[in-house]
């Protein structure tokens, strides 16, 4: 269902949704492609006034011909805190004293992951500064903002917040986001503003193409050390990259999913904490999250491809 093609002042899936959307503004990063890309679309039919942030000028202006004049765009980078500034400034102008009345945190990357031992600190770094500094950095500085209109801060996380699927820094990212989002939400109730959690299973966007992951395993394999290339084998680097092929589910192109729960968040007067759109995040993620550790452990265990070292 797709809650955008709901009536405007009643229910959405049982939820009353908030009045006068055509007077309000949300700032979405990540807009280039992707959940973001979509969302900014979607709000726009909606009616909302959309304020898109875009790390490419050539993903700003795509989105703006496939949009109304409602949406408008910046470019940003959240790792860098003079571009957040800069955003920060370019959203209080366009707000004024409406405040703004969503923060949509969607920007993010995946690779390199990797096996653990086959990363550097670096790559560690690249994904969290990204996934989690940046996005704590860009709420930091908008929720002044976001306060004075009473409104919503909306933080894509993953499925593989609630359980660590991968080895690199997306899963501790996601880890993060997670802890942020539940202390943010609970400092901000005294102040009516709303915070929601958006844990996505395995869809199809720029950042899961197939290519991306081969290209990011080989890569890290290469740089890997010598010892380390004879422990794992390379057996191992080719069953990682056919897993996600493997994996895929069959709705993964079908982004509304994610989208509609994002809508949902910023549109209906009661949001839920947590929205896990895709049945691999409901039907094995997140059951896996409640289970015991050994059984967990197992699993993976005889799940994954093993090492050729390995015991």
């Amino acid at each position: 269902m797709n809650l955008a093609s709901q009536p405007g002042e009643y229910r959405v899936r049982g939820w009353q949704v908030v009045s006068n959307l055509q007077d309000k503004y949300v700032f979405i990063t990540g807009c280039d492609s992707g959940f973001g890309n979509q969302l900014a679309r979607q709000l726009d039919l909606r009616g909302l006034r959309v304020l898109a942030a875009c790390l490419t000028e050539k993903g700003a202006e795509q989105l703006r011909d496939r949009t109304s004049d409602r949406v408008q765009t910046v470019i940003l980078d959240v790792t860098k805190t003079e571009s957040i500034a800069a955003a920060t400034q370019w959203v209080k102008e366009r707000v004024g004293d409406r405040g703004l009345w969503g923060l949509v945190n969607n920007a993010g990357v995946f690779m390199p992951s990797a096996p653990n031992e086959w990363l550097t600190k670096q790559d560690f770094v690249k994904i969290i500064d990204v996934n989690l500094l940046g996005l704590i950095e860009v709420t930091l500085s908008l929720l002044p903002l976001v306060r004075k209109a009473r409104g919503r801060v909306v933080n894509v996380s993953s499925a593989a917040g609630r359980l660590a699927i991968c080895g690199g820094g997306y899963c501790i990212s996601k880890y993060g986001v997670e802890a942020f989002s539940d202390s943010l939400r609970r400092e901000l109730s005294y102040f009516g503003v709303k915070v929601a959690i958006i844990e996505p299973g395995y869809f199809k966007t720029n950042m899961t193409r197939h290519e991306n992951f081969s290209q990011g395993y080989q890569e890290a394999w290469e740089r890997a050390r010598p010892e380390i290339k004879e422990i794992y084998g390379e057996k191992i680097l080719a069953s990682l990259i056919k897993s996600p092929e493997i994996f895929k589910p069959s709705y993964w192109e079908n982004v509304s999913l994610v989208t509609d729960c994002m809508e949902h968040a910023l549109t209906s007067c009661h949001p839920r904490t947590r929205y896990s759109p895709g049945w691999d995040t409901k039907l094995i993620y997140l059951p896996m999250s409640y289970m015991p550790s050994i059984l967990v452990d197992a699993i993976f265990y005889w799940s994954y491809p093993k090492p050729a070292k390995g015991l």
